[in-house]
Protein backbone atom coordinates (compact mmCIF):
# COMPACT_ATOMS: atom_id res chain seq x y z
CA UNK A 1 0.00 0.00 0.00
CA UNK A 2 1.66 3.94 -0.86
CA UNK A 3 -0.06 4.78 2.22
CA UNK A 4 -3.56 5.12 3.70
CA UNK A 5 -2.73 9.21 4.05
CA UNK A 6 -2.33 9.01 -0.20
CA UNK A 7 -4.29 6.00 -1.72
CA UNK A 8 -7.36 7.17 -3.88
CA UNK A 9 -9.23 4.01 -4.51
CA UNK A 10 -10.29 3.67 -8.17
CA UNK A 11 -14.00 3.87 -6.89
CA UNK A 12 -13.35 7.07 -5.25
CA UNK A 13 -11.31 8.35 -8.68
CA UNK A 14 -14.55 7.64 -10.63
CA UNK A 15 -16.97 9.29 -8.88
CA UNK A 16 -14.86 12.42 -8.17
CA UNK A 17 -13.29 12.44 -11.85
CA UNK A 18 -16.94 12.33 -13.20
CA UNK A 19 -18.60 14.81 -11.35
CA UNK A 20 -16.17 17.01 -11.75
CA UNK A 21 -15.51 16.70 -15.50
CA UNK A 22 -11.94 17.10 -14.86
CA UNK A 23 -10.44 14.93 -17.11
CA UNK A 24 -10.32 16.07 -20.49
CA UNK A 25 -7.40 14.75 -21.84
CA UNK A 26 -5.49 10.81 -21.42
CA UNK A 27 -2.88 8.46 -23.56
CA UNK A 28 -0.71 11.37 -24.70
CA UNK A 29 -3.24 14.56 -25.25
CA UNK A 30 -6.16 12.35 -26.66
CA UNK A 31 -8.97 14.19 -26.49
CA UNK A 32 -11.80 12.31 -24.30
CA UNK A 33 -14.57 14.78 -24.66
CA UNK A 34 -16.65 12.54 -27.10
CA UNK A 35 -16.28 9.73 -24.98
CA UNK A 36 -19.00 8.26 -22.78
CA UNK A 37 -20.45 5.21 -21.09
CA UNK A 38 -17.44 2.65 -19.99
CA UNK A 39 -14.93 3.67 -22.22
CA UNK A 40 -14.80 7.01 -20.63
CA UNK A 41 -14.72 5.35 -17.33
CA UNK A 42 -12.01 3.28 -18.15
CA UNK A 43 -9.75 5.75 -18.83
CA UNK A 44 -10.37 8.02 -16.13
CA UNK A 45 -9.83 4.01 -14.06
CA UNK A 46 -6.91 4.19 -15.85
CA UNK A 47 -5.27 7.92 -14.95
CA UNK A 48 -6.20 7.20 -11.59
CA UNK A 49 -3.67 4.35 -11.56
CA UNK A 50 -6.54 1.51 -11.35
CA UNK A 51 -8.28 -1.04 -13.31
CA UNK A 52 -11.45 -2.51 -13.07
CA UNK A 53 -12.74 -6.60 -13.44
CA UNK A 54 -15.95 -6.39 -14.57
CA UNK A 55 -16.69 -10.21 -13.76
CA UNK A 56 -15.63 -10.19 -10.04
CA UNK A 57 -16.91 -6.33 -9.24
CA UNK A 58 -13.37 -5.42 -8.47
CA UNK A 59 -10.59 -2.28 -8.73
CA UNK A 60 -7.24 -3.29 -9.03
CA UNK A 61 -4.10 -1.55 -8.87
CA UNK A 62 -1.97 -1.28 -12.77
CA UNK A 63 1.53 -2.06 -13.11
CA UNK A 64 2.93 1.41 -13.25
CA UNK A 65 0.59 3.97 -10.98
CA UNK A 66 1.18 7.28 -9.63
CA UNK A 67 1.56 5.74 -6.65
CA UNK A 68 4.83 3.53 -7.59
CA UNK A 69 6.07 6.96 -6.55
CA UNK A 70 5.25 7.22 -3.43
CA UNK A 71 7.20 4.58 -1.55
CA UNK A 72 6.02 3.05 1.87
CA UNK A 73 6.36 4.39 5.66
CA UNK A 74 5.10 3.42 8.52
CA UNK A 75 3.54 7.02 9.08
CA UNK A 76 1.00 5.69 6.18
CA UNK A 77 -0.33 3.07 8.00
CA UNK A 78 -0.31 5.24 11.14
CA UNK A 79 -2.46 8.03 8.85
CA UNK A 80 -5.08 4.94 7.78
CA UNK A 81 -7.72 5.09 10.52
CA UNK A 82 -7.80 9.03 10.46
CA UNK A 83 -8.50 8.86 6.96
CA UNK A 84 -11.82 6.42 7.71
CA UNK A 85 -9.48 3.50 6.79
CA UNK A 86 -10.09 0.47 9.08
CA UNK A 87 -7.30 -1.70 8.14
CA UNK A 88 -5.43 -4.75 9.67
CA UNK A 89 -1.86 -4.55 8.59
CA UNK A 90 0.80 -7.25 8.63
CA UNK A 91 4.71 -6.23 7.92
CA UNK A 92 7.06 -8.81 7.58
CA UNK A 93 11.02 -7.07 7.27
CA UNK A 94 13.42 -9.38 6.36
CA UNK A 95 17.43 -8.86 4.60
CA UNK A 96 17.90 -10.53 1.77
CA UNK A 97 20.65 -9.70 -1.41
CA UNK A 98 22.37 -6.42 -0.07
CA UNK A 99 18.70 -4.60 0.72
CA UNK A 100 15.89 -4.69 3.60
CA UNK A 101 12.55 -6.02 2.38
CA UNK A 102 9.25 -5.59 3.53
CA UNK A 103 6.29 -7.56 2.36
CA UNK A 104 3.38 -5.90 4.13
CA UNK A 105 0.11 -7.85 3.69
CA UNK A 106 -3.35 -5.52 4.78
CA UNK A 107 -7.05 -6.26 4.68
CA UNK A 108 -10.28 -4.30 6.08
CA UNK A 109 -12.47 -1.19 5.01
CA UNK A 110 -11.23 1.13 3.31
CA UNK A 111 -13.60 3.83 3.46
CA UNK A 112 -16.42 2.49 0.35
CA UNK A 113 -13.96 -0.40 0.27
CA UNK A 114 -13.70 -3.97 1.21
CA UNK A 115 -10.37 -4.99 0.11
CA UNK A 116 -7.07 -6.56 0.94
CA UNK A 117 -2.83 -6.01 -0.86
CA UNK A 118 0.16 -7.05 -0.49
CA UNK A 119 2.88 -4.63 -1.29
CA UNK A 120 6.38 -5.24 -1.51
CA UNK A 121 9.55 -2.73 -0.93
CA UNK A 122 13.17 -2.39 -0.71
CA UNK A 123 15.70 -0.13 0.49
CA UNK A 124 19.44 -0.31 1.01
CA UNK A 125 21.10 -1.62 4.07
CA UNK A 126 21.69 1.70 6.67
CA UNK A 127 25.09 2.20 7.74
CA UNK A 128 24.67 1.97 11.03
CA UNK A 129 22.65 -1.21 12.13
CA UNK A 130 20.45 0.19 14.68
CA UNK A 131 17.86 -2.40 16.35
CA UNK A 132 14.12 -1.97 15.35
CA UNK A 133 15.55 1.28 12.88
CA UNK A 134 14.23 -1.24 9.57
CA UNK A 135 10.65 -0.40 10.93
CA UNK A 136 10.84 3.55 10.57
CA UNK A 137 12.83 3.47 7.58
CA UNK A 138 11.47 4.69 4.27
CA UNK A 139 11.12 2.12 1.64
CA UNK A 140 11.19 2.51 -1.99
CA UNK A 141 8.00 0.20 -4.25
CA UNK A 142 10.20 -2.94 -5.36
CA UNK A 143 11.95 -2.42 -8.91
CA UNK A 144 11.05 -4.50 -12.06
CA UNK A 145 13.50 -7.01 -11.23
CA UNK A 146 12.69 -7.12 -7.56
CA UNK A 147 8.78 -7.95 -8.25
CA UNK A 148 7.63 -10.90 -6.94
CA UNK A 149 4.50 -13.71 -8.63
CA UNK A 150 2.05 -13.61 -5.65
CA UNK A 151 -1.54 -14.69 -5.58
CA UNK A 152 -4.54 -13.81 -2.80
CA UNK A 153 -7.77 -15.00 -2.19
CA UNK A 154 -9.97 -12.79 0.30
CA UNK A 155 -12.95 -14.26 2.05
CA UNK A 156 -15.59 -12.81 4.35
CA UNK A 157 -17.11 -15.09 6.88
CA UNK A 158 -15.90 -18.16 4.90
CA UNK A 159 -17.27 -17.10 1.74
CA UNK A 160 -14.95 -15.97 -1.35
CA UNK A 161 -15.34 -11.85 -2.14
CA UNK A 162 -12.52 -12.24 -5.01
CA UNK A 163 -9.20 -13.38 -6.31
CA UNK A 164 -6.22 -12.22 -7.69
CA UNK A 165 -2.34 -13.12 -9.20
CA UNK A 166 0.23 -11.60 -10.78
CA UNK A 167 3.97 -10.72 -10.77
CA UNK A 168 3.89 -7.74 -9.46
CA UNK A 169 5.06 -5.22 -6.45
CA UNK A 170 1.54 -4.15 -5.46
CA UNK A 171 -1.57 -6.99 -5.76
CA UNK A 172 -4.60 -5.66 -4.27
CA UNK A 173 -8.39 -5.36 -4.96
CA UNK A 174 -10.97 -3.30 -3.36
CA UNK A 175 -14.96 -4.10 -3.84
CA UNK A 176 -16.89 -1.07 -3.87
CA UNK A 177 -19.93 -0.54 -1.52
CA UNK A 178 -19.39 -3.80 0.13
CA UNK A 179 -18.59 -3.51 3.83
CA UNK A 180 -16.49 -5.40 6.51
CA UNK A 181 -15.31 -5.37 10.09
CA UNK A 182 -11.21 -6.65 8.95
CA UNK A 183 -11.87 -9.17 11.54
CA UNK A 184 -14.39 -10.83 9.31
CA UNK A 185 -11.78 -11.10 6.16
CA UNK A 186 -8.79 -13.94 6.02
CA UNK A 187 -6.32 -13.98 3.55
CA UNK A 188 -5.30 -16.83 1.88
CA UNK A 189 -1.57 -16.18 -0.65
CA UNK A 190 0.08 -17.34 -2.25
CA UNK A 191 4.31 -15.86 -2.66
CA UNK A 192 7.13 -17.15 -4.94
CA UNK A 193 10.46 -16.04 -3.37
CA UNK A 194 13.27 -15.50 -5.62
CA UNK A 195 15.08 -18.69 -4.69
CA UNK A 196 15.82 -21.42 -1.68
CA UNK A 197 18.42 -18.45 0.47
CA UNK A 198 15.58 -15.96 0.24
CA UNK A 199 12.39 -18.52 0.59
CA UNK A 200 14.21 -19.63 3.65
CA UNK A 201 14.82 -16.16 5.29
CA UNK A 202 10.97 -14.84 4.67
CA UNK A 203 10.01 -18.12 6.81
CA UNK A 204 12.39 -17.75 9.69
CA UNK A 205 10.90 -13.76 9.95
CA UNK A 206 7.54 -14.85 9.50
CA UNK A 207 8.18 -17.19 12.69
CA UNK A 208 9.44 -13.97 14.34
CA UNK A 209 6.46 -12.51 14.31
CA UNK A 210 4.17 -15.44 15.47
CA UNK A 211 3.78 -17.53 12.21
CA UNK A 212 3.51 -21.12 12.41
CA UNK A 213 3.96 -24.30 10.16
CA UNK A 214 0.87 -25.40 8.85
CA UNK A 215 0.34 -29.17 10.22
CA UNK A 216 -1.24 -31.84 7.78
CA UNK A 217 -3.69 -29.98 5.93
CA UNK A 218 -5.41 -28.21 8.22
CA UNK A 219 -6.32 -24.59 7.23
CA UNK A 220 -5.75 -22.35 9.95
CA UNK A 221 -5.07 -18.57 10.11
CA UNK A 222 -1.51 -17.60 11.30
CA UNK A 223 -0.17 -20.83 9.47
CA UNK A 224 2.18 -21.23 6.34
CA UNK A 225 3.31 -24.11 4.24
CA UNK A 226 6.63 -23.93 2.11
CA UNK A 227 6.92 -25.94 -1.50
CA UNK A 228 9.99 -24.87 -3.13
CA UNK A 229 10.28 -21.30 -3.24
CA UNK A 230 6.49 -21.25 -2.79
CA UNK A 231 4.96 -20.47 0.58
CA UNK A 232 0.74 -20.27 1.19
CA UNK A 233 0.16 -18.02 4.04
CA UNK A 234 -3.25 -17.47 5.76
CA UNK A 235 -3.67 -14.26 7.37
CA UNK A 236 -6.10 -13.65 9.72
CA UNK A 237 -5.60 -11.82 13.46
CA UNK A 238 -2.41 -9.82 12.78
CA UNK A 239 -0.08 -11.10 14.81
CA UNK A 240 2.13 -7.08 14.67
CA UNK A 241 1.45 -4.60 16.87
CA UNK A 242 -1.19 -2.55 15.02
CA UNK A 243 -0.83 2.04 14.65
CA UNK A 244 -1.75 3.73 17.52
CA UNK A 245 -4.26 5.19 16.03
CA UNK A 246 -6.17 2.08 15.65
CA UNK A 247 -7.96 1.84 19.17
CA UNK A 248 -11.53 -0.07 19.74
CA UNK A 249 -14.03 3.24 20.19
CA UNK A 250 -11.93 5.44 16.88
CA UNK A 251 -12.38 1.89 14.90
CA UNK A 252 -16.26 2.09 16.21
CA UNK A 253 -17.11 5.56 15.23
CA UNK A 254 -15.50 5.60 12.01
CA UNK A 255 -16.63 2.09 10.85
CA UNK A 256 -20.28 3.53 12.23
CA UNK A 257 -19.64 6.42 9.19
CA UNK A 258 -18.02 3.85 6.48
CA UNK A 259 -21.00 1.22 7.27
CA UNK A 260 -23.48 4.47 6.48
CA UNK A 261 -22.27 5.19 3.38
CA UNK A 262 -21.65 1.86 2.11
CA UNK A 263 -26.05 1.15 3.08
CA UNK A 264 -26.24 4.40 1.37
CA UNK A 265 -24.26 3.73 -1.76
CA UNK A 266 -25.88 0.38 -2.18
CA UNK A 267 -29.55 1.77 -1.99
CA UNK A 268 -29.25 4.03 -4.96
CA UNK A 269 -26.85 1.71 -7.05
CA UNK A 270 -28.87 -1.65 -6.60
CA UNK A 271 -31.21 -1.53 -9.11
CA UNK A 272 -28.18 -0.85 -11.61
CA UNK A 273 -26.40 -3.75 -13.78
CA UNK A 274 -22.89 -1.71 -14.92
CA UNK A 275 -20.42 0.59 -13.23
CA UNK A 276 -21.09 2.75 -15.22
CA UNK A 277 -24.97 3.41 -14.48
CA UNK A 278 -24.05 2.96 -10.30
CA UNK A 279 -21.34 6.03 -10.64
CA UNK A 280 -24.02 8.36 -12.60
CA UNK A 281 -27.15 7.31 -10.36
CA UNK A 282 -23.98 8.11 -7.24
CA UNK A 283 -23.64 11.45 -8.44
CA UNK A 284 -27.48 12.58 -9.12
CA UNK A 285 -29.11 10.85 -5.96
CA UNK A 286 -26.07 10.68 -3.38
CA UNK A 287 -24.48 14.12 -3.20
CA UNK A 288 -23.57 13.23 0.59
CA UNK A 289 -21.59 10.51 -0.70
CA UNK A 290 -20.45 11.91 -3.65
CA UNK A 291 -18.73 15.43 -1.11
CA UNK A 292 -17.50 12.66 1.28
CA UNK A 293 -15.57 11.50 -1.32
CA UNK A 294 -14.29 14.73 -2.95
CA UNK A 295 -13.12 15.48 0.53
CA UNK A 296 -10.65 12.18 1.07
CA UNK A 297 -9.42 13.16 -2.73
CA UNK A 298 -7.94 16.65 -2.12
CA UNK A 299 -4.20 15.10 -2.19
CA UNK A 300 -4.84 13.82 -6.10
CA UNK A 301 -3.64 16.92 -7.95
CA UNK A 302 -0.81 17.02 -6.00
CA UNK A 303 -0.01 13.87 -6.53
CA UNK A 304 -1.05 13.56 -9.61
CA UNK A 305 1.62 16.05 -10.65
CA UNK A 306 4.28 13.88 -10.02
CA UNK A 307 5.92 12.26 -12.61
CA UNK A 308 4.61 8.27 -13.09
CA UNK A 309 7.29 5.75 -13.58
CA UNK A 310 7.82 4.07 -17.15
CA UNK A 311 10.34 1.58 -16.39
CA UNK A 312 11.51 1.47 -12.67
Amino acid sequence: MSGALIIMLAGIRIIKSIGRGMLNKVNGNKPIDKVTGIEAIDRTIEIAGYGYDSEQDIFYCNMNPWQRNMGYSRLYDEGSAPFGMIVDCEPIYFEYGGKLWLIELWKGQYDLNTGCEVGVYTTEEPILSIPGMYKYMFYNCASNEDRLTMSFTLYKNGKKLFKRDAEHWWLAGFKLGEYSEPSELTMKLNITLKDDIMCKIFVEALEAVGYLEKEKELEIEGTFEVNGVNVDLIFGKPYTKQPITRTPETDRIIQMKNKILCDRYNDVAKVYDNVTDKINAIQKLAPEIYEEIMDKAKLRSYLRSMKNPEDI
